[in-house]
């Protein structure tokens, strides 16, 4: 026979932001809880509001499973005496299981024999199990700021106002933060019954429903977006798609209805953003648009209730909205009145880190750190001046009053002012970008003098605080070096940019010195390297994501390339070498590698002296057509590496497989000739020489 089971914790509003989690965490710890219990359902969803935490498990058994496990007791020596007689050990093992001695069976364990007993374990009933296991799954809910109250010790996300706990039509006796459970839920705290009268947990939603809660948060989610897509096409436009705004759209209501409202028409004059920040991220409004991507006089929000009194909500909504637009017209208009070149020196007076000097210096650092870049990769001299300026100008909106408003607006609002001054639209197109990207997903620089300026600031900034060993450890990253090392990686593989970073950090390391005190060149040396090690790490997760096998990232990853920072050259060495895996011949020259790099382990102090290959002392035949393969291989593999072709590179080593394995059956290696052992060491030395230039083959699981 099966029941439903309802759980419902009725609280005081609990933030949005805390309610996707509690939803997956409730799940999940009451899936684990029942399957522990042994207890069966046909379906088990959990329902969020802002007023509620509910579990609904349908079908469930209202008997728990009978089961079956096996024991361990003691080991069969002693488990018997000389005579054969169970001993104490034995006898009070089978009293502990309700077992004869005759009923135990035996299993070899780690070489010694063990007696086990089967026990059965009756299932008991659900109803007298649930009171134990339902609050515990409330308790082990995290949220990041919870509450206690009253003289409870329990902490939860906020006050517990009701429970309805019933299985079928049964109340379970229940108690949690300090309340009772019973079958009397509460509806909308404005339009529906504070005592709503649950007869069994099938009735749940629809008795919510009645009184203006809808539970399920998928149906409130469809409910807001085809609600504001429908008002959206009522007068010709199209609502902005936010996912996060919609999720936190989701969890702020329990009965939503959609509605607009306008704005005058000349705020439209200032920058779009200015206009729709406000209405996101203070209003949680939806902007709408034209056919066109215009910006539209109108917003579209969704209230927490019926469709009486509409106009009077969106009157009082507009009205709010004028102030926030009235504020950021007047900070826009201000910041005209200012030079940018002026913007920039007031940011002498601005602390970028207590120990890394000020916003000022920052820039300084970063024009240099740009013109560096640019240089290697092959600006002209035009290109370069631009980039300059657009690195001076990069940061002077940090001192306007709209991004001391709006912070998020950092950069766009700098693009926006280099423009209105008559600087050079690449340049302020460069300023916006060189924050980019700001988020995982978002876009990349597009413009040359962006990508440079962007690659800059991230590189200033990283240095910095590992000069300062500010380094993220754990999930501890309060300056986002993660986001920002990232951000590099993304930007130098997808633009296919030919840096290597090991030749852009010692500058980057030498003008941070000059603005931090007490910073070595050994302390820089060592920071580099931890700084592209950093990097790289990055760069793996990009290869992870794209289905790269681990084991081609960490033979890659040892490569000279990782060494550098050559963060294309070992994107391009992972894809060559993972391509060339599912060759056919793959696994023939992995092993004929993983010989060659065996014998030069097993002789490394030796091969390093070998020296070069003197072919007079080739005496065999076998070693003989290996050294005239080496050679051919040798210079179409450079030509290769040098042209970036990596897999020409391994389909050059490939060639020499059946060589190599002819050599190793023909000729002794460790030769007891001096001469001659070390003459083939070197032999061997160019070949590993060679792919080590593609990576580290031996970490390649065949």
């Amino acid at each position: 026979m099966t029941k439903d089971l309802l759980w419902e914790i009725g609280v005081e509003e609990i933030p949005a932001r805390f309610l996707p989690g509690a939803v997956d965490q409730m799940k999940q710890l009451s899936e684990e809880a029942l399957a522990a219990a042994g207890l069966t359902y046909n379906r088990l969803n959990v329902y969020a509001t802002p007023r509620r935490l509910a579990l609904l498990a349908e079908g469930m058994a209202d008997k728990a499973l009978d089961r079956e496990a096996d024991v361990k007791g003691p080991a069969k020596s002693a488990a018997f005496d000389a005579a054969g007689q169970p001993t104490k050990a034995l006898q009070g093992f089978c009293r502990s299981q309700g077992v004869n001695p005759d009923d135990l069976s035996e299993r070899e364990q780690n070489g010694n024999i063990y007696l086990y007993a089967r026990k059965k374990t009756v299932g008991k009933a659900a109803a007298e199990l649930l009171p134990g296991l339902l609050p515990p799954i409330a308790e082990k809910l995290y949220f990041p700021k919870p509450m206690r109250w009253g003289y409870n010790t329990l902490r939860f996300a906020r006050p517990v106002r009701w429970l309805v706990a019933l299985f079928g039509d049964t109340v379970i006796d229940i108690e949690f933060g300090g309340v009772k459970a019973g079958r009397v839920s509460r509806g909308h705290r404005l339009l529906g019954s504070d005592r709503i009268e649950i007869s069994r947990p099938a009735d749940y939603q629809e008795a919510l429903r009645r009184n203006f809660v809808i539970v399920d948060q998928d149906e409130r989610r469809q409910l807001c977006r085809s609600q504001i897509a429908q008002v959206a096409a009522e007068f010709g436009g199209v609502a902005a798609e936010d996912e996060g705004l919609l999720t936190e759209i989701t969890y702020l209501l329990e009965y939503p209805t959609a509605l607009s409202g306008r704005f005058e028409e000349k705020y439209l004059a200032i920058p779009p953003e200015l206009v729709t920040t406000p209405m996101v991220d203070q209003q949680r409004y939806f902007p709408v648009y034209d056919d066109k991507g215009g910006l539209l006089p109108r917003f579209i929000t969704v209230r927490n209730g019926d469709s009486r009194y509409l106009d009077i909500v969106a009157e009082g909504n507009e009205k709010v909205l004028r102030a926030r637009l009235a504020d950021a017209e007047f900070f826009y208009n201000e910041d005209l009145k200012d030079k940018m070149d002026d913007k920039v020196e007031e940011l002498s007076a601005v602390v970028f880190h207590e120990k890394l000097g000020s916003l000022r210096q920052k820039v300084e650092r970063i024009i240099r750190l740009s013109e560096s870049i640019a240089e290697c990769l092959g600006y002209s001299k035009e290109e370069i001046a631009l980039v300059k300026r657009a690195a001076f100008l990069a940061k002077a909106d940090l001192g306007s009053r709209a991004v001391y408003e709006f912070p998020e607006l950092q950069g766009v609002m700098g693009a926006y002012y280099a423009s209105a001054a008559g600087e050079d639209e690449q340049a302020a197109q460069a300023i916006r970008e060189h924050y980019q990207p700001r988020f995982a997903g978002d876009e990349l620089p597009q413009s040359r003098a962006g990508i440079v300026v962007a690659l800059a600031d991230r590189l200033d900034s990283m240095t910095g605080f590992f000069s300062l060993d500010m380094i993220p450890s754990g999930s501890q990253d309060p300056y986002a070096l993660r986001r920002a090392a990232s951000g590099c990686a993304q930007i130098m593989a997808r633009h296919n940019l030919p840096l290597r970073l090991a030749g852009i950090l010692p500058l980057a390391f030498e003008l941070i010195a000059k603005d931090a005190a007490g910073i070595g060149r050994e302390q820089s040396a060592e920071r580099q390297t931890d700084l592209i090690g950093f990097v790289n790490q990055r760069v793996e997760t990009l290869l992870s994501d794209e289905g790269m096998a681990y084991d081609t990232i960490n033979a890659v990853a040892a490569s000279k390339a990782a060494a550098a920072g050559d963060v294309v050259g070992l994107i391009k060495r992972a894809r060559a070498l993972q391509q060339a895996r599912r060759g056919a011949d793959f696994p023939a020259m992995l092993e004929a590698m993983g010989r060659v790099g065996n014998i030069l382990r097993s002789a490394s102090g030796e091969a390093g002296a070998a020296g070069e290959v003197r072919a007079e002392l080739l005496a065999d035949s076998a070693e003989q057509a290996l050294w005239q393969q080496v050679q051919a291989m040798e210079n179409q593999a450079k030509a290769a590496l040098a042209a970036a072709d990596y897999a020409a590179a391994l389909a050059a080593l490939n060639s020499l497989t059946p060589a190599i394995n002819d050599f190793f059956t023909a000729v002794m290696v460790m030769d007891d000739n001096q001469e001659l052992r070390r003459n083939r060491l070197a032999l061997l030395q160019i070949i590993q020489q060679i792919a080590a230039e593609i990576g580290d083959l031996s970490k390649i699981v065949a």
